[in-house]
């Protein structure tokens, strides 16, 4: 297995008196797809957000590739390689696809058009609207734009916040197939999914949280298997 790339020791998370994680600890492998999965209000999102700087950790620790990460702000932490889709995608609606693609290269100063054209070729239909404001793209192509903006940093560490909301089942297959993809392109990706289902087939790894806390953690398939995890989150 690759090295660590992200550890997250003991991370507490509050808002006001209301304590949002309480004492989260795991560690993310190079090139791996790890998956957060629980009910809402588990403490999933506030753990994406302090990772990349958008909540300060009320205490705890934050390491990616080696270095002390916690409580900076968020342009240093994407500019070290960590960058997040956030739920409800938030593109640009007055932007073309196009202007959307080069906000999320904003840190960069060399060529973007390797970038654009990996892009384009993990979703095609982004290069037919290329010229297309963003607002009026159908939730399945907002999405694809909100991940391929994500890319256009060149993160080490990709994030997620319920890429599959909202969409069609065969849309959903197509995020997930793409998530496989980008990782082959030596990306690695920490999701937050409600389609357990989908996310434990993805991920190497698997974290269930319950009220701020992992209780159960294993590989993608040990979850898929464990009947704890069928009966709360898969429905069998």
């Amino acid at each position: 297995m690759s090295g660590v790339i992200l550890s997250i020791k003991d991370l507490q998370v509050s808002y006001g008196g209301i304590e949002a994680v309480k004492g989260v600890s795991f560690d993310v492998h190079e090139g791996e797809i790890v998956t957060l999965i629980g009910a809402n209000g588990a403490g999933k999102s506030s753990t994406l957000r302090s990772i990349v700087g958008l909540v300060r950790p009320r205490a705890g620790q934050i390491v990616f590739d080696g270095e002390d990460i916690t409580g900076q702000d968020t342009t240093n932490i994407v500019k070290k390689g960590i960058t997040l889709v956030p739920e409800g995608r938030r593109i640009f609606p007055d932007l073309t696809v196009l202007e959307n693609l080069k906000v999320g290269a904003y840190m960069r100063r060399d060529r973007l058009d390797e970038d654009i054209e990996w892009v384009y070729s993990l979703f095609p239909r982004l290069r037919e609207r290329s010229w297309q404001a963003g607002g009026t793209l159908s939730g399945g192509e907002q999405q694809m734009l909100a991940v391929g903006r994500a890319l256009m940093s060149r993160p080490k560490l990709l994030m997620m916040d319920e890429p599959s909301l909202g969409l069609a089942p065969i849309i959903v297959r197509d995020i997930f197939s793409i998530i496989n993809e980008i990782r082959k392109r030596g990306v690695t990706i920490l999701l937050i999914e409600q389609n357990a289902n989908m996310a434990l087939q993805t991920a190497d790894t698997g974290y269930v949280l319950e009220t701020g806390r992992i209780t159960i953690s294993g590989t993608g398939a040990e979850l898929l298997s464990n009947e704890a995890v069928q009966a709360a989150y898969l429905g069998t």
